[in-house]
């Protein structure tokens, strides 16, 4: 009859297949049994004989192999767990927390660099001084600008100033339509001296103007002279009008070749004219011919 027990794995337990323990009363006990065991089945094998139904062969028989406790089942456990976290772990892992930007730490990197802060400086430096110099052009334009306004506003301030003067300077004629009946220097019979004035001689009624730009310092009646208006020029000048019919402007201002009165005949006349006598100063008379010529005036 063939022996049934299994031989011991040549390389002993260290190096391959153990034997399970079977649970009895004491754990040790039953180890040491199966290693006696195992001692008597290999001498068995070994001599080719002994008894196969001993306790010993009978215990050997029933054990199973045991697999040794060395680096296989962890390497089992490994590649399951490499396998999980390339899927089941991966996908229960959570997302990445997105990126947080980095503050700008440019004052950091020029605080810390004393090249990058003195370039900084010199560049608002240059910034201060750029803002300077264009207010300060700014300013001086805007004063350029007002003092030419200035200059404009006086250059026409002394051209009015200027018209103004040649306006009062611009003499014109007393009466436009006329005759001249009697010059200065003249004698008559009719008159108690020789004559004082320029006689314009007119219909009665006919517009008598202002010669020049004054005021008007006396108006009505004068005697032999009728009604008279007397003017007195800007420089001090006086005009008289004579043997007016009618006094239109008795006083105030008025400008040259404004309307005063109207020729007549009152007075010492022998007819209507007017009699026009022209006083420097307000003292006696010139002959008035050449003083209208003067003013660029040809009676």
């Amino acid at each position: 009859m063939a022996s049934t027990h299994t031989p011991a794995h040549p390389a002993g337990p260290a190096a391959g297949t153990q034997l399970l323990d079977h649970p009895g009363p004491n754990g040790s006990e039953a180890r040491d049994s199966a290693a006696r065991g195992s001692d008597h089945a290999g001498v068995a094998g070994t001599a080719g004989h002994g008894d196969p139904f001993a306790p010993e062969a009978e215990s050997s028989r029933h054990r199973l192999p045991r697999q040794t406790r060395g680096a296989s089942p962890l390497l089992g456990v490994t590649a399951v767990a490499a396998t999980l976290g390339a899927t089941g772990f991966a996908a229960a892992t959570p997302a990445a927390a997105p990126a947080v930007e980095a503050p700008d730490e440019t004052p950091v990197a020029l605080a810390a660099d004393p090249g990058l802060a003195l370039a900084a400086r010199i560049q608002q430096q240059a910034d201060s001084q750029r803002t300077a110099a264009e207010e300060s052009a700014r300013l001086q334009a805007a004063q350029e600008a007002e003092a030419k306004a200035a200059a404009k506003e006086a250059e026409a301030k002394r051209a009015t100033e200027e018209a103004e003067r040649a306006k009062a300077a611009a003499l014109t004629l007393p009466v436009k339509n006329y005759n001249l009946s009697a010059h200065y220097g003249q004698s008559a019979r009719y008159w108690a001296h020789l004559h004082t004035g320029l006689d314009f001689a007119a219909d009665t009624g006919t517009a008598v103007y202002a010669v020049g730009q004054g005021t008007i310092t006396s108006a009505g009646w004068s005697g032999s002279y009728g009604y008279r208006i007397v003017e007195t020029l800007p420089d001090g000048t006086e005009i008289w009008y004579c043997h007016l019919s009618s006094i239109i402007k008795g006083s105030g201002e008025v400008t040259s070749g404004q309307q005063i009165g109207k020729v007549g005949a009152t007075g010492n006349v022998t007819g209507p004219h007017l009699h026009l006598e022209v006083r420097p100063g307000g003292g006696a008379p010139v002959d008035p011919e050449p003083w209208l010529q003067q003013h660029g005036l040809n009676p």
